[in-house]
């Protein structure tokens, strides 16, 4: 009897050091990916990557995928492990997948697809080009595909795959789901980042034209009676502003057009500064000028 008590503390001792283990590991997995996504803002390819690395080596999985979705198709972002004649058929084309696949289990209803046998489906039997690639060519037997959600609408999926009949526990489930968590939370943040970085660039356009046209305002106020520092001005910002490398401005008279101010050192820049210009090839941009209204 006490031989049994001591084996079953020795069980019970043994059970609670893998499960501690399991824990530190998982931690130390969603921790590194958290370290990922904040130093790499704006990047999604290596969280996507560290992602599928964890979840493949912890659910003990042969391979891994993270899809996109656009509201129609998705399109495979992300690969780990996988054989490469299967990344090579599956790179870079969007698709659309069978209502009966477990990707398509997933699209309509937004819930997680476990398949113990994909080889046994009804739609691999029937020969659906992406069941087929994903078993022939990955060697996909079981597999567990979880939606990536945010506020209920898909956005994308991340699978793991066996080359075995073989489930997956209810541990490593809950552990997918929490990675692609993770992975909408990458995708939130470059988002949102992408409109910060937008905004910051309208606000410094709007500020640079605005200072442009308080420079040019200034020249005229004080210089009262005086095109040329005015031109000078007003075709200086505009060049700067618009990122180009020179340009020139005329005036209209009668049939020619005089330069009144260029900007430039080029040869021809300097060939404005002398005798006005009559336009004499018809569909040239001063040709054009004098038939706008």
């Amino acid at each position: 009897m006490a031989q049994e008590t001591v084996t079953d503390l020795e069980h019970r001792l043994a059970q609670a050091q893998r499960e501690l283990s399991e824990s530190l590991e998982r931690q130390a997995a969603t921790d590194e990916v958290l370290r990922v996504i904040s130093s790499s803002p704006g990047a999604l390819q290596p969280v996507f990557e560290i992602i599928l690395a964890h979840a493949t080596r912890i659910c003990a999985a042969k391979f891994g995928m993270l899809n996109l979705y656009d509201g129609e198709s998705f399109d495979t972002v992300a690969f780990h492990n996988a054989p490469p004649e299967y990344v090579e058929a599956r790179s870079g084309r969007p698709f659309r997948p069978n209502r009966e696949s477990g990707l398509g289990y997933v699209e309509r209803t937004r819930q997680v697809a476990h398949i113990e046998d994909v080889r046994a489906r009804r739609v691999y039997l029937d020969g659906d080009p992406v069941v087929r690639a994903l078993a022939d060519l990955g060697g996909a037997r079981t597999l567990l595909i979880v939606p990536m959600l945010k506020e209920d609408k898909l956005i994308g999926t991340i699978g793991i795959y066996r080359q075995e009949v073989r489930p997956f526990t209810d541990k490593q489930i809950d552990l997918l789901k929490n990675f692609a968590a993770q992975a909408v939370i990458a995708i939130a943040n470059t988002r949102l980042l992408k409109e910060l970085r937008q905004r910051t660039d309208d606000l410094s356009e709007a500020l640079e034209q605005q200072t442009a046209t308080a420079e040019v305002l200034q020249v005229i106020s004080s210089s009262p009676g005086e095109l040329e520092p005015v031109f000078n001005a007003m075709l200086e910002n505009a060049i700067r502003t618009c990122q180009a490398g020179f340009g020139n401005l005329f005036l209209r008279e009668d049939a020619a057009f005089r330069a009144v101010a260029v900007h430039g050192d080029s040869e021809y820049i300097r060939g404005f500064r002398h005798d006005p210009i009559v336009p004499d090839h018809p569909g040239t941009p001063l040709d054009l000028l004098p038939k706008l209204k």
